[in-house]
């Protein structure tokens, strides 16, 4: 009798951790962490198109509350990696980049060149694939006469508010923005082509490479149903050959 008793229990214990370990495992997907994939040839060579990465979703979630103090939050930090919504973007909802300029900061990129508050900005993440390709991406901000002021790339309110930003040739980050940039220089859309980063934006920093998949950025340009079978087709008979096995598990720096 004993015994017939204690199946039920048991049972109920296995069908108890099971629900304990699915709304766990809800709860760090919506708060804690999140997967993401790299589109785009932005953040190379420290990040590849086909790159699949978990974000810390928790590091940058302090407002300033009573509890801040007991939590393992932080600000942003210059030189982070950071995922945000996409100020503009409707294909592809996020980004990320680097945070280069914080709040407060006076920014100008003379030749390629950052300088943060008018000291050269050491940056070993950084690669010019490209350099002299964009003067408007070389030489930032640039006066309202500069040639190539309106280049194709810039968004159009941010060709009209930039000059509102601009002291004496240096960009000046107001409160609660950042000015993120991708390490490949040459090749990225940026805070340089659209503006700042809200801090409400921020959704949280990378940290590691779970996978990664040799793709390129048509991949992910075409979003159409069609288009997602054919991709998820050539995963399946193509995971073995073009799984980049070197760079899962790599911490994301």
């Amino acid at each position: 009798m004993a015994e017939q008793e204690r199946k039920p229990s048991t049972v109920r214990e296995y069908v108890d951790s099971i629900l304990v370990t699915i709304i766990l495992a809800l709860f760090a997907t919506g708060f804690v962490v999140q997967a993401f994939e790299i589109p785009s040839r932005s953040m190379e060579p420290n990040l590849l198109i086909g790159d699949h990465l978990l974000v810390n979703k928790f590091i940058y979630g302090g407002r300033g509350g009573i509890f801040d103090k007991f939590l393992p939050y932080r600000a942003v930090r210059r030189g982070d990696i950071i995922v945000f919504k996409a100020p503009h973007e409707p294909t592809h909802p996020h980004f990320v980049k680097r945070a280069i300029g914080l709040p407060g900061d006076r920014l100008k990129i003379v030749g390629g060149q950052v300088f943060i508050n008018g000291k050269a900005l050491s940056e070993p993440y950084a690669r010019h694939s490209n350099p002299g390709s964009d003067p408007y991406g070389d030489n930032f901000p640039p006066s309202a006469s500069s040639p190539g002021f309106f280049t194709g790339n810039i968004t159009e309110g941010w060709a009209r508010t930039l000059v509102h930003y601009t002291y004496d040739d240096e960009l000046v980050i107001p409160p609660g923005k950042y000015f993120a940039m991708g390490d490949n220089r040459d090749s990225s859309l940026d805070s340089r082509y659209w503006g700042f980063v809200d801090r409400e934006n921020i959704m949280g920093r990378p940290i590691l490479i779970y996978w990664s998949f040799e793709a390129n950025e048509s991949d992910y340009s075409q979003r159409g149903l069609g288009r997602r079978l054919l991709n998820l087709v050539r995963i399946i008979f193509e995971f073995p050959a073009r799984t980049r096995w070197n760079r899962m598990f790599h911490f994301v720096r």
